[in-house]
């Protein structure tokens, strides 16, 4: 998943599937892999997600020095090691942050976190669980707060929530020109009432 990350940039999800597979097919996805590749074999797996591909090969190395120096090769080991330990490891990689960390916890079944991209935390703001805050961290930590114990333990539930909030902020619920009219949730959602003028239920 670290990798999926960093083998493109502002690319759609079918392009960067793409530029993963040419990585996986030309130079491979292992620490070891990465790491012994020639320049050039990684700069054109890399050229191929997109722009500045110098700076993701420089990422892509690292990914693979960290991997072999802290975890011996297996960043399953980060998985193993409480949460907040877990949570830290993860974060050394490029491009990682607390919500990417907490993503790959979920999606291995390592912790039952919320995790959530930027488009499934716009739609929780919309509807209305928290304020949009200064920074991106503090709206995404806010929006944790808000549903702190009522999100359950059950990790593959918690993956189809995320992704079901990652396609409506794609599909719907956009970050420019949502489709609100349409939308199966304008009725309890705030940020419809106001775009459409349409009054919320009475709770």
């Amino acid at each position: 998943m670290i990798v999926w990350e960093n083998a493109a940039y502002l690319l759609d999800d079918g392009r960067r599937a793409q530029a993963f597979e040419k990585l996986r097919s030309t130079v491979g996805i292992t620490p070891e892999r990465i790491a012994a590749a020639p320049p050039d074999a990684l700069l054109a797996a890399a050229t191929f997600g997109g722009m500045f591909p110098a700076k993701r090969v420089e990422r892509l190395r690292l990914i693979a020095e960290l991997t072999i120096s802290n975890f011996q090769g297996d960043l399953r080991r980060a998985l193993r090691l409480p949460l907040p330990k877990a949570r830290k490891a993860l974060k050394l990689f490029p491009t990682i942050g607390d919500p990417g960390a907490e993503k790959i916890l979920l999606f291995n079944g390592a912790a039952p976190l919320l995790a959530l991209d930027s488009n499934g935390l716009r739609v929780l703001v919309r509807i209305g669980y928290c304020e949009e805050r200064k920074n991106y961290s503090a709206t995404y930590r806010a929006a944790q707060e808000a549903l702190a114990g009522q999100i359950g333990s059950d990790c593959a539930w918690l993956v189809e929530v995320h992704q079901l909030l990652r396609q409506h902020g794609q599909e719907l619920c956009r970050r420019t020109q949502p489709a609100c009219r349409k939308c199966p949730l304008a009725a309890h959602c705030r940020y419809a009432q106001l775009a459409t003028g349409t009054p919320l239920p009475a709770s």
